[in-house]
């Protein structure tokens, strides 16, 4: 089962505990949402744009679905998912989990690890957008090296990219293991590695794959314009990249003439050791956490 990360402390700062609707824009297993339930909130609207995410939620939240609405939708379209539920303002809080989650990881077959060949396809929802091997047949070697580069921090984004389009020359690249294979041949190595050569170039794909990072400022300023009054909003990032965007726009909403937020996080919260020790993933977590102004 997905465990989700940082739930004491997504707890303590949205502080469910005051009632109210509050808005998982990144349901997964619900996880969260059922922590928020319990801690007091009174109905929560939670949206996934993966479907299998949102068959899994509906499974672990059978016996909290009727406080539960469900919505297959991307975290971008919050705004249109509150107008078509007639909800102008959220009175309790509005959380975001950011990226791929742990059970998508671990399905091979949705190829965005290469820990096993399978299909290289990295769309978190399955029923719209280019799986990545479509996008790799065709974009230009100098955008592809930019791409891995940005997303990805690879300083070998060039090499890479100049190898991804030599070898799809003689073929498409169809699996993570023919992708992973032809990245290790790339980038010069010398003895033990702390993370596989591959790492840098699937996460990179993976965000561009899914436009991660495109909207996410706007996301945020949505979500804070549909807070009520001292409704909190909670978003959690798992690399520096996505984490930059939240606290910059949190901190131009927070300084403005007319300061629409105060941070209650001025540095993000992390995970203890003893989550990290139990889940490996919460080490690069980080929570950032605002309170709408009157």
């Amino acid at each position: 089962m997905h465990a989700p990360v940082l739930v004491a402390e997504v707890i303590s700062q949205l502080a469910p505990a005051r009632g109210g609707l509050f808005v998982d824009c990144t349901l997964g297993a619900g996880g969260h949402t059922r922590a928020l339930l319990e801690a007091g909130a009174s109905r929560v609207l939670g949206f996934d744009r993966d479907r299998s995410a949102l068959a899994l939620a509906a499974e672990s939240l059978h016996d909290r679905l009727d406080r539960v609405d469900m919505v297959h939708a991307d975290y971008r379209s919050l705004g249109a998912v509150l107008d078509a539920r007639g909800i102008p303002l959220v009175d309790g809080g509005i959380l975001a989990d950011l990226g791929v989650s742990s059970m998508q990881l671990d399905d091979a077959a949705r190829g965005f690890s290469f820990r096993a060949d399978a299909p290289l396809d990295m769309r978190m929802d399955r029923d719209s957008g280019l799986t990545a091997a479509a996008l790799l047949q065709t974009v230009e070697e100098t955008a592809l090296a930019d791409i891995i580069y940005q997303y990805g921090e690879e300083r070998f984004s060039r090499r890479i990219a100049r190898g991804i389009v030599r070898a799809r020359e003689t073929g498409p690249i169809e699996t993570t293991g023919q992708l992973a294979a032809i990245v290790r041949r790339a980038v010069p190595t010398r003895g033990w590695q702390r993370i596989d050569p591959a790492t840098r170039t699937f996460q990179a794909l993976r965000i561009w794959v899914n436009r991660e990072l495109e909207g996410l400022e706007d996301f945020i300023r949505l979500a804070v314009s549909r807070l009520l009054a001292g409704a909190r909003l909670a978003i959690i990032a798992f690399h520096s990249l996505e984490d930059r965007i939240v606290k910059h726009t949190f901190r131009a909403l927070a300084q403005a003439d007319a300061p629409l937020i105060s941070l209650l996080t001025r540095r993000p919260l992390e995970a203890s050791d003893e989550e990290i020790a139990q889940n490996p993933r919460a080490r690069s977590a980080k929570l950032r956490v605002a309170e709408r102004l009157a």
